[in-house]
């Protein structure tokens, strides 16, 4: 690709990466809370009583797969030329978060479906159902993390090793996805592991994410540093 076609690239894979940012925060972050809580009767009397806000969550939840894989691929198309490793561990842990997202979604819907028309379990507890189902929800996005956090650590050794982003945010992303890594085996993997403690893990990897982001739509990425060839002197004949 020319200069040109590989910073339009960058900055492709950057677009699809804010949606990424958007619709997790949005979605994951902000409103998902507001419908989901401890409590099973609650929980069905939320998503009864505000089916708008519960069917924009799970299209958030959709646009979060999307944009996932719509990153996954550009990235792919960014990192093929220079590392090509990278670039397949980067697309192959983006899309296998995206799946894991995906499932996500489908319990979700099936949930808001539920608490819509509890008659489609009639006989069940629709309560317990919906409650199940969030569960299954989350503990979906749980195994996401683990992906989401394998996918920053070759992106960040493209990162340190081609120089064409800076160093530093390379060794950060490859810092924020161990870190992703080891909260969700904190959070999901070990009994009464320290909540605080799974939650810090991640913090790097959020800073890397938003310096990723900027970079790609600000500047794209370095341009491909070329050594001239070093030429041998030659001897006159004796």
């Amino acid at each position: 690709m020319t200069t040109t076609d590989t910073v339009r690239t960058a900055r492709g894979a950057g677009a699809a990466y804010l949606g990424l940012g958007i619709t997790g925060m949005l979605g994951f972050l902000v409103l998902r809370p507001q419908l989901f809580t401890d409590s099973p009767a609650q929980t069905l009397a939320n998503l009864a009583d505000q089916q708008a806000l519960a069917h924009t969550v799970v299209a958030l939840e959709m646009g979060i797969v999307i944009t996932q894989a719509l990153a996954a691929i550009w990235f792919y198309r960014l990192l093929r030329d220079v590392r090509p490793v990278a670039g397949f561990a980067v697309a192959t842990f983006g899309l296998m978060n995206a799946a894991a997202i995906m499932a996500s979604g489908a319990f979700m819907i099936t949930a808001v479906t539920i608490a819509g028309d509890p008659s489609l379990v009639e006989g069940a507890d629709a309560a317990g159902t919906v409650s199940v189902l969030a569960t299954l929800s989350e503990s979906s996005w749980a195994m996401g993390t683990i992906f989401f956090g394998l996918w920053l650590i070759p992106m960040g050794w493209a990162a340190i090793t081609t120089r064409r982003f800076p160093v530093v945010l390379g060794w950060l992303l490859v810092a924020g996805g161990v870190g992703y890594v080891l909260s969700g085996l904190l959070g999901n993997g070990v009994a009464n592991a320290p909540t605080w403690l799974a939650e810090g893990l991640a913090y790097p990897a959020t800073v890397a994410e938003f310096w990723m982001i900027g970079y790609l739509l600000i500047v794209g990425i370095r341009p491909r540093t070329v050594t001239a060839p070093t030429r041998t002197p030659v001897k006159a004949a004796a």
